[in-house]
């Protein structure tokens, strides 16, 4: 496993998103235990959830349970193994997904997570989503509150804009060690929210990594099978250079992504041993700089 850095901590150079194992579809409880086990045993140490990681109308904390409970289960060392959550999100019974930034509610939030996950702090919270109600400063300043009352250690925002990093930065400088936007083969509309992570040194954590490879969780229901062949068409790239390497699609997918900047640290969702080992062993696939520059073309069609 290699590493990379995020707010001066040593992690896994990818991570593990946790939220397949609590929302639809989601695999019986051994199995999800078995899937972050998994991980942690091919040295990932970056496990990524959220109070909102649960079925809907299910009540908050279903997925940071679940990690407390495969943590503690575990027979290594987890010692250094960063748990980073999110709040600021709902899934009422209707299955929509609901936004609160308010202070009051993220401090809140983040005192439940932290019981939820039996640990005297947070490693990493995030603001989960920018909530057009309240002003964007109040929401990063309820994120200073936090790291100045021990609640959490290190702190994030999620889904937001490069002014946005600018305007958290100016409110927690340093302290603002992540930032977790949608960043995929197929979806690359942050790249300058990347490219910026890169510039002030910032941790950018691609959730939703395997787009146009893998189908996400939130894609919903598949179209059937003429979309995944149009999907490895548009992509052969990736198909092409795995093939080569004797790994699949999703493992290169990864590599690319890492190989974007050294502060990019991938965090795809698992449900399945075999997968999150597949996804860990990324972290030590070297791709050439043909190899880049094939994947790189292969991107969206632009209008």
């Amino acid at each position: 496993m290699r590493y990379r850095t995020l707010g001066g901590l040593r992690v896994s150079a990818v991570g593990l998103g946790a939220m397949p194992l609590s929302i639809e579809g989601r695999p019986d409880e051994a199995r999800a235990l078995a899937t972050v086990h998994a991980a942690l045993d091919a040295g990932v140490t970056l496990l990524d959830t959220a109070d909102s990681y649960h079925l809907p109308g299910d009540g908050a904390g279903h997925n940071e349970r679940l990690v407390a409970r495969a943590l503690a289960t575990y027979g290594g060392d987890t010692a250094d193994v960063l748990v980073a959550t999110k709040g600021g999100r709902g899934r009422p019974a209707d299955g929509t997904w609901t936004v609160n930034g308010s202070p009051r509610h993220l401090k809140a939030a983040a005192e439940a997570s932290l019981k939820r996950l039996g640990l005297e702090a947070i490693g990493l919270y995030q603001l989960h989503k920018p909530d057009p109600a309240v002003p964007f400063e109040d929401s990063a300043g309820a994120l200073r509150d936090l790291l100045d009352a021990g609640t959490i250690r290190l702190a994030g925002i999620s889904n937001t804009t490069a002014d946005q990093i600018r305007r958290a930065r100016a409110i927690l400088g340093d302290r603002l060690v992540s930032v977790q936007n949608r960043y995929s083969p197929a979806v690359r509309d942050s790249d300058p929210e990347l490219r910026l992570c890169a510039e002030l040194g910032i941790a950018f954590l691609p959730w939703s990594p395997l787009g146009g490879i893998s189908r996400s969780s939130l894609d919903g229901p598949s179209g059937g099978g003429s979309a995944g062949d149009s999907r490895e068409e548009r992509f052969a790239a990736f198909h092409a250079v795995a093939r080569e390497h004797g790994v699949s699609p999703q493992r290169v997918a990864l590599a690319w992504l890492s190989a974007l900047a050294p502060t990019v640290i991938p965090i795809p969702g698992a449900s399945r041993p075999e997968t999150a080992r597949d996804s860990a062993g990324a972290a030590d696939l070297v791709l050439s700089a043909e190899d880049l520059a094939r994947l790189d073309a292969a991107g969206p069609v632009r209008p």
